[in-house]
Formats: structure tokens, C-alpha cells, sequence
């Protein structure tokens, strides 16, 4: 049998009408896929299941019914669930371009020239984008954005990150060595 990784898809929030529906906070970036009709869902920390019966979207928000949730007592019930899904560690999300967490962490990261500056311990999820936490050699922790112009490569199969040259993005002292810009002697 191949290694399953269990992998949060969404936390059920509150209900939405009586026959059962509710709010889910997605933890994922593929709802299409992950909430299909028919999907089997797993509580966290736990043997109960959940199965999608139909969505759409509200106000943006995905309104999820499920089979077992058959009224809004129910559904109230299930509020604060953790939802999981088991799935293939090989599996490549649909774009190209996209890592999943647990393709990143783990991997190792260059500066522009290829030196060692650090490794990636965790993948956050802000607001405006996702931000690579990594852990420098010198026992510090640097948070860069991961967007292309700070991260040009990744190279899962090297397993290494490169990232762009800019002064400070992992050393603070590149930014202090430079001359201020339009001043000069």
C-alpha cells in the first residue's frame, strides 16, 4: 500500500439554513477537488466521516452539505471540525507553478549565488500571500515572501530553493554595507 499524508482541507463553520448545510473554512487551494460530490472527509483525531454531499458559494464563502448532517442541529454540532483527507504524498497540486507545504519544508535554500543561507521550516499562509519561514544557519529565523521576484526557482527534485538577489532579504548587514542611494562623495 502506498504511504498516505493526511493533508487539512477546510473547519466547518457555522450553519447555514436548517436542512443540515455549513460554512467551511477552506485550508485549501483546491476546493473544487478537495469538496467534490461524494468526497470522503475525515474529522481529525478521529474515525468519523464526513461526506460531501453538494456546495456552492455565498457571499464567498463555500456552503458545504454533507450526508451525515441531516438538520441544523447537526450541523451546529459539527462546528469547529477539522476536516482531513488522506492523500498521495507524490500528488502534484493542479498548477505547475504551486507547492504544496510539505513539498517545502524541509528543503534547503541559496542565496542568488548559491551559497547555503538556510531551510524551510514552515509555510505561512497571510493574507496578502504565503511567506516562507526559514531557519539561517546562524540560529535566526527570516521571513521571505514567496512570490517570484524573491523566488525564482524551486527545485523539489534537488530540493533546493533559490532565492533572488536582494540586499536584506536574509542578511541585514547587506542592507548596512551599502551606500544609501543618491548620496555619494
Amino acid at each position: 500500500m502506498t504511504q498516505r499524508v493526511e493533508v487539512v482541507v477546510g473547519v466547518v463553520g457555522r450553519a447555514n439554513g436548517t436542512r443540515g448545510a455549513v460554512a467551511v473554512e477552506l485550508r485549501t487551494d483546491e476546493p473544487e477537488t478537495r469538496f467534490a460530490d461524494g468526497t470522503k472527509l475525515r474529522v481529525e483525531d478521529s474515525r468519523t466521516i464526513r461526506t460531501v454531499l453538494s456546495t456552492r458559494w455565498q457571499s464567498g464563502r463555500l456552503i458545504v452539505s454533507f450526508v451525515e448532517l441531516a438538520d441544523r442541529t447537526a450541523a451546529e454540532r459539527a462546528r469547529g471540525e477539522v476536516l482531513v483527507i488522506d492523500v498521495d504524498p507524490d500528488q502534484p497540486p493542479a498548477d505547475e507553478d504551486e507547492f504544496y507545504d510539505r513539498q517545502l519544508v524541509g528543503l534547503k535554500v541559496t542565496s542568488a549565488d548559491g551559497n547555503d543561507v538556510g531551510v524551510v521550516r514552515q509555510v505561512l499562509h497571510l493574507p496578502r500571500q504565503d511567506v516562507l519561514a526559514i531557519d539561517t544557519p546562524a540560529g535566526t529565523e527570516r521571513l521571505v515572501p514567496f512570490v517570484s521576484e524573491l523566488v525564482p526557482s524551486v527545485d523539489l527534485a534537488a530540493g533546493v530553493i533559490k532565492l533572488a538577489e536582494v540586499p536584506g532579504l536574509i542578511d541585514d548587514d547587506a542592507v548596512s554595507d551599502r551606500e544609501p542611494e543618491g548620496e555619494s562623495e
